[in-house]
């Protein structure tokens, strides 16, 4: 595994292994396929030289010996694996449910256990799955499963008993069910919906009830968050405009795991925003709209564990994560080249991109 100066290194290498700050914390991981806004991550953390490998450079007998035992190219997470598995089987499901058919609830349960095993390895600010791009249809089932295991975790956070921890996923997986119901062609158009387009789409909330609520087996909080996902707190929400205690637990949890999902993710008519700026905007709408207990719990555990995260703030400075704040848990102190910048002090700058943790 060669090593080689960062001044030499090229867009398409892939790291041989982590490379560290001067803290000690990962800048980037092992595994990596460099692009060129790493590379300048590199020379702006003054980092002198890389372990690469690169086609047409000499490998070491190491390289030799992992491949004879047969080391894939790109080793897969086993989070993003078992991600993609639930993904696939939610497609299939959604695809084929209808008159005659049921859904396979049990296979769904199932591999989402085996998914939510894996929760130790999911963080909310910064897992990206595998394969993020395709259609806007594969890209709403994709979210559906980011939402369960936000749910999930939210409801862990919120000291939910325990026997409705699954529960609160399961209505997040299938919390948007009825756009298998929705003309398609409203998912693909590239412009904003129309008003009777935008009254068809909003109607997925009780095509999702419709197909939930005769499972047998099914919590009725499940169906129930399908219907109410997109309530509010004080009834401007829809289809119902129900409002506070009226609206389920388990729709509350997953209203704010959607909403940030939704943010975070690139849609036709806007680019994604910054983990960071939607903790802010989701708390902005807490007064009123979200559950504000719920939201507060949310940002202040979805920020605690990220000191050492590198970040890039809205003036393209790279810097890490020194200090965050509980009374201002999405504006921490950040390390750019040695200074320390105060972000709940320095309100004209924000953090927009996460990097690493």
């Amino acid at each position: 595994m060669p090593m080689v100066p960062t001044a030499q290194a090229q867009a398409g290498d892939r790291l041989a292994a982590d490379v560290l700050t001067s803290f000690g914390s990962v800048l980037l991981q092992e595994g990596r396929t460099l692009t060129h806004r790493d590379l300048e991550i590199l020379q702006a953390f003054l980092i002198p030289q890389v372990d690469i490998r690169r086609d047409g450079l000499p490998e070491t007998p190491a390289d030799e010996e992992e491949k004879g035992e047969g080391r894939p190219e790109a080793a897969v997470l086993p989070l993003h694996q078992r991600f993609l598995r639930v993904a696939k089987l939610l497609s299939r499901a959604f695809a084929n449910v209808g008159p005659g058919q049921k859904l396979p609830i049990l296979e769904i349960r199932n591999e989402l256990r085996e998914l939510l095993d894996l929760i130790d390895e999911y963080n909310v600010l910064t897992f990206v799955p595998s394969g993020e791009e395709g259609q806007p249809t594969e890209r709403w089932i994709r979210q559906s499963v980011l939402v369960a295991l936000t749910s999930y975790q939210l409801a862990r956070w919120c000291q939910f008993p325990e026997k409705d921890w699954i529960a609160v996923a399961l209505a997040g997986l299938l919390h948007d069910i009825g756009n298998s119901r929705v003309d398609p062609a409203i998912f693909r158009k590239p412009t904003r919906l129309t008003e009777e387009e935008l009254q068809e789409m909003r109607q997925h909330t009780v095509y999702g009830f419709r197909l939930l609520e005769g499972v047998p087996s099914l919590n009725r909080g499940i169906s129930l968050t399908a219907l109410q996902h997109h309530e509010r707190i004080d009834g401007s929400g829809y289809p119902m405009k129900v409002h506070g205690e009226k609206i389920h637990p388990y729709a509350r949890i997953v209203a704010i795991a959607d909403m940030y999902h939704a943010m975070t993710s690139d849609r036709h008519h806007r680019k994604a925003e910054s983990p960071y700026l939607v903790l802010e905007e989701l708390q902005s709408e807490a007064f009123g709209k979200l559950d504000p207990v719920y939201v507060q719990t949310f940002v202040e555990r979805a920020t605690q564990f990220h000191n050492g995260m590198l970040v890039q703030l809205n003036d393209n400075r790279v810097g890490e994560i020194v200090f965050t704040d509980r009374h201002h848990p999405t504006r921490p102190m950040v390390n750019v080249g040695g200074t320390i910048l105060n972000l709940s002090k320095q309100r004209d700058l924000y953090i927009c991109a996460i990097y690493s943790t």
